[in-house]
């Protein structure tokens, strides 16, 4: 079975994730994608997440009606902060019949050369990744080797590109919006919207 990870701290998870979840399962000919909720992503303040149960019960509740997607709690029982190498590793054991892929931003494709034994994660998965908006920032010697180092990594073997939209819209701003007191309708499946409400996450 190929199963497609896409990792992240859902906090929360919305429309572009399930856009993009199922748009790369199609093109890429995945069985299925897994939302891999991290407890705590090495990259980000511990302090701004939701509750890791909280995040993977809203992921649940966002995916209810699609076979073709799944919530993955393997991060919960791996030591913290995340690193998606040892999450593969603990996979694989796990389902050693599976064959598993990445799904990433371009954005993140730029960090990859600071992720924990990255060689390894690129030399045994393939990796799939969508359009991000640029957020390129600094000085042009820097933005230049971004871009170098995007061409080198694209023409690697196991990197593939995917046509999907390209939305602009992020966690941050949902939460923004909730504690404004703003609707998030349309923004997250209505199951979702609901739920949050009623627990009153991200609320002042």
């Amino acid at each position: 079975m190929k199963i497609g990870l896409f990792f992240g701290s859902f906090n929360p998870i919305h429309i572009g994730h399930l856009i993009l979840a199922n748009t790369i399962a199609e093109s890429a000919k995945l069985d299925k994608v897994w939302f891999v909720v991290s407890p705590q992503n090495p990259f980000k303040k511990k302090e701004t997440l939701l509750h890791e149960f909280d995040r993977y019960d809203m992921v649940q509740k966002a995916i209810f009606d699609n076979t073709r997607l799944a919530a993955c709690d393997a991060e919960f029982h791996l030591p913290k902060p995340s690193y998606t190498i040892d999450t593969l590793t603990y996979l694989h054991e796990k389902y050693p019949k599976y064959e598993f892929s990445i799904l990433m931003g371009s954005d993140n494709l730029v960090n990859l050369k600071n992720w924990k034994n990255y060689e390894k994660v690129l030399e045994y998965h393939q990796i799939h990744v969508y359009p991000r908006p640029n957020k390129n920032v600094g000085t042009s010697a820097t933005v230049n080797a971004e871009n170098t180092l995007l061409d080198e990594l694209y023409k690697h073997p196991n990197v593939h590109t995917t046509n999907a939209p390209l939305l602009e819209i992020s966690a941050t701003y949902l939460r923004e919006r909730i504690q404004n007191q703003q609707s998030i309708r349309y923004l997250v499946p209505e199951m979702l919207e609901e739920y949050i409400k009623r627990k009153k996450f991200y609320s002042k």
